[in-house]
């Protein structure tokens, strides 16, 4: 009997163990249940909470990538496919751009010759964008500048948009290009821009052009405005009537100036992409524009401009004393400038 006694007590007490066994477990399981749920419901808010303010789920599209231009292996860096950021280029998106840069001097022949470029209905050159000078106070302005330009997202007269093929602007020497012209060739490498030198070689006539252009500033004597370049021969008439006087005793000094300048800016820019275009050139043979558009990698067509040529024929009907300016360049090695004459 006590035995039996003993026994019941044990069975009384394994039970007992069992169940408070089992009610641990439900509880555990109860709490990961807990969990899980709560989990489960803060996705579902998320989603419901997305799906609130844009209606749908957003499927991103990949686009797929250009096909690879037939072109030579070395001009692979001078090809880019820009996205800009004010309008689509649409079916254009994978035409390829070229970027370009005309660096010259006032009164170089470069606002005629960039009429030129801009006939062309893939050709978008922008001007003197760096005539404002905010834009050219520092390299960070200035590559901001150029990062709009070759991004196609500089709006001017000339800009084609969507189906540029090539696309730069008109950059004076003495507009921060010399300043900073370690870093711009370099920014000029980077992003793959072709340079097109556009220089005078008779020195003499530009100086005779910016003292022609500076006396017509204050002067304005087409109807009380300022024109540095003109579209009748009737006006060319007008501004050509000025002729100036130069100063004889700094005659040499000034030309060597801008001599040196223009063989500094050669030898900065030496190691970029170039192609060298003096405007007498192009006066004589339009043939030259056919070498610029082969340089920028467009079709070739013929290219047109509306500006008229203001100082023509000799140069000594253009100096008002001639006679003096004869004399100071007699001897010198820039004696040859007197004779460099043509018609247009």
């Amino acid at each position: 009997m006590a035995d039996d006694l003993s026994s019941f007590a044990k069975d009384v007490l394994l039970v007992k163990g069992l169940k408070s066994s089992t009610l641990v477990w439900r509880l555990v399981v109860l709490t990961l249940a807990i969990v899980c749920g709560v989990y489960i419901f803060s996705i579902c808010l998320k989603q419901i909470g997305t799906g609130s303010k844009i209606g749908f789920l957003e499927v991103k599209v990949i686009q797929k990538p250009c096909p690879e231009p037939n072109i030579e292996p070395w001009e692979i860096p001078y090809v880019h496919y820009p996205h800009p950021k004010t309008y689509s280029r649409a079916e254009c998106s994978c035409h390829p751009v070229r970027n370009f840069a005309i660096l010259s001097m006032q009164r170089s022949g470069s606002g005629w010759f960039e009429t030129f470029l801009n006939s062309h209905p893939n050709i978008s050159s922008n001007g003197e964008i760096f005539s404002v000078k905010s834009r050219r106070s520092n390299m960070s302005t200035i590559t901001e500048t150029l990062d709009t330009i070759y991004n196609l997202d500089w709006f001017s007269s000339a800009s084609k948009n969507e189906c540029t093929a090539a696309v730069g602007l008109k950059w004076m020497l003495n507009q921060g290009l010399m300043q900073h012209h370690g870093q711009i060739a370099e920014y000029f490498r980077i992003h793959g821009v072709s340079v097109i030198f556009l220089f005078r070689r008779n020195l003499l006539r530009r100086m005779i052009s910016v003292l022609a252009n500076e006396y017509d500033r204050s002067a304005r004597p087409l109807n009380g405005t300022h024109k540095s370049h003109v579209h009748s021969p009737k006006e060319a008439e007008i501004l050509a009537k000025y002729k100036p006087t130069i100063n004889s005793t700094l005659l040499i000094a000034n030309l060597k100036q801008v001599n040196d300048t223009t063989t500094k800016a050669l030898n900065y820019f030496k190691s970029t992409r170039h192609i060298l275009v003096y405007y007498e050139d192009v006066v004589k043979n339009r043939t030259k524009l056919k070498d610029v558009q082969e340089f920028l990698r467009v079709p070739q067509i013929g290219l047109k401009s509306r500006q008229v040529k203001i100082h023509k024929g000799s140069l000594s009907n253009q100096v008002e004393n001639w006679d003096d300016v004869s004399k100071a360049i007699t001897g010198t090695p820039y004696e040859s400038l007197l004779y460099e004459d043509y018609t247009r």
